[in-house]
């Protein structure tokens, strides 16, 4: 069992040492004790599905034969072309379909996957305004690089805000980051308190030579 059971639990670390097993068992182990698990898995090539052996989605899923576990991918591709068609869908009635297809074209680069990814992660730390359903969220998370990179985009996209006030970006105008910056802060603030985040490193021991 854990020693620390707090709201929010990461499992990270290089690929290939284990991460998926544990994040699976800390949440079947927790979810046999009656707490309310989400299982996500940040990891675009996540195995999720086989570990658990329920077909895990994009959408939140209940596991077969534990009623307390939820579980849900996070598919970066998917979220992005969902942000894609937020932004054009309220411009199709107003703009020429040339200049539609030159937003979409604007719109369909890494750093738009990225910050798509982010804002759904966002959304299982910050909420969206209801009351929170789990007792406890466990993030199976992508290798260590991507991991980090995903957990940068709040500082990133706060100093393009304050450097480029009138400016636009790979997402749109800065006037709309603005909208999602305070709910960006309140990720870091909870991934910085550590009786609301615990992180565990796994790592896999290699003998000396």
């Amino acid at each position: 069992m854990l020693p620390e059971i707090t709201p929010y639990i990461f499992f990270t670390g290089k690929g290939g040492v284990g991460k998926t097993s544990l994040a699976c068992a800390a949440a079947v182990k927790l979810a046999d004790n009656n707490q309310k698990v989400l299982l996500i898995s940040t990891d675009p090539a996540s195995n999720l599905k086989e570990v658990l052996e329920t077909n895990i989605t994009e959408k939140i899923t209940p596991v077969n034969g534990l009623p307390n576990l939820h579980a849900v991918n996070i598919d970066p591709e998917m979220s992005a072309e969902e942000y894609r068609n937020r932004v054009i869908s309220p411009l199709k009635d107003i703009l020429p379909d040339w200049e539609i297809k030159k937003i979409r074209e604007e719109l369909s680069g890494a750093c738009t996957t990225e910050i798509a990814a982010f804002d759904e992660f966002a959304r299982y730390i910050a909420g969206d305004g209801g009351e929170q359903p789990y007792d406890v969220i466990i993030f199976d998370t992508a290798p260590t690089g991507h991991t980090l990179r995903l957990l940068e985009m709040p500082a990133a996209w706060s100093e393009f805000i304050e450097s480029n006030p009138d400016g636009a970006s790979c997402i749109g105008p800065s006037s709309a980051l603005k909208t999602s910056q305070a709910r960006y802060q309140k990720v870091v603030e909870r991934l910085r308190d550590k009786d609301a985040t615990t992180v565990y490193l796994v790592t896999r021991p290699t003998g000396l030579h």
